[in-house]
């Protein structure tokens, strides 16, 4: 135990990247801004190559902020600490706590992936009910992106020493120092390099076969990314303590649905294929 305790990478790096007062800068806000940049910048070149107009991206850009943020935060509400933010409904979206009759600025501690996912698909519908936009075009086009982005929300879950791995006696295994001096598996990483995959497979798809049916692509990117959600999850330490008596945590639970449309994206007949809006 004391040799793998030695040969393991220590981590230790704080999550603020500086702090002004109350005020604090994170690596994790960080990441999640360059998730959103990098994904903007690619989804520019798409809509370029399909003679789409800038504005409709940016129209787009933010209905996908709002809907992840609201999405993923909610989500973790609901999901995971029910219990406590049904009594205080104000802290799921106002980044607050009242504690002795004060007002402390918190933050959000605690966003769900699966919340953001399902913010996402309302922001897209919410979208393309305004615009006459069809839905199947957007997600086959926007999902080859969000892989890529979900690898640098998982680096900033890295930088937070959050959402850690099982114990491992793995040469590249990982002492949180900030949370124990365990040698754990690196789940986040983990996790950033499958969906760094995806993103490579769906981006070759897109681009070498562009005459595909609708929803081929967002059904291959449900599959492949909550699939890899779903695996990785054995790696990794539940995030809340009612997980522990369940055969499948939570995130595999919820990655379930998300797996069968996915499926059934893929099955589904369709005659004319390459149809777009």
């Amino acid at each position: 135990m004391i040799s793998s305790i030695l040969s393991a990478i220590h981590w230790n790096i704080k999550p603020e990247i500086f702090s002004i007062g109350s005020f604090e800068l994170r690596y994790y806000t960080l990441c999640f801004l360059l998730a959103f940049i990098t994904s903007y910048v690619l989804m520019l070149r798409i809509f370029k190559r399909e003679n789409k107009p800038q504005e409709l991206l940016d129209q787009l850009s933010i209905y996908i902020f709002v809907g992840t943020l609201l999405g993923a935060r909610l989500g973790h509400c609901l999901f995971y600490e029910f219990d406590y933010y049904k009594d205080h409904p104000l802290e799921m979206i106002l980044p607050y706590t009242y504690v002795n009759g004060k007002f402390t600025l918190t933050g959000f501690h605690g966003l769900a992936s699966h919340g953001g996912a399902l913010g996402i698909l309302v922001g897209i519908f919410l979208f393309c009910r305004k615009t006459k936009t069809d839905f199947l075009w957007i997600t086959d086009r926007l999902v080859i992106v969000i892989p890529l982005a979900g690898a640098f929300v998982r680096l900033g879950n890295f930088f937070n020493s959050e959402i850690i791995g099982l114990p491992s006696g793995l040469p590249w295994a990982v002492v949180f120092e900030r949370v124990d001096a365990i040698p754990r598996h690196p789940a986040q990483l983990y996790e950033a390099i499958a969906y760094v995959l995806i993103f490579i497979v769906l981006w070759n798809i897109y681009r070498r076969k562009p005459l595909l049916k609708p929803g081929f692509i967002f059904g291959l990117f449900l599959i492949l990314l909550f699939g890899a959600r779903f695996g990785l999850e054995f790696f990794k330490e539940n995030q809340e303590a009612f997980e522990d008596s369940m055969k499948f945590n939570m995130g595999q639970l919820l990655s379930l649905p998300f797996i069968a449309v996915g499926i059934f994206l893929l099955a589904r007949p369709y005659k004319t294929a390459g149809r777009q809006k």
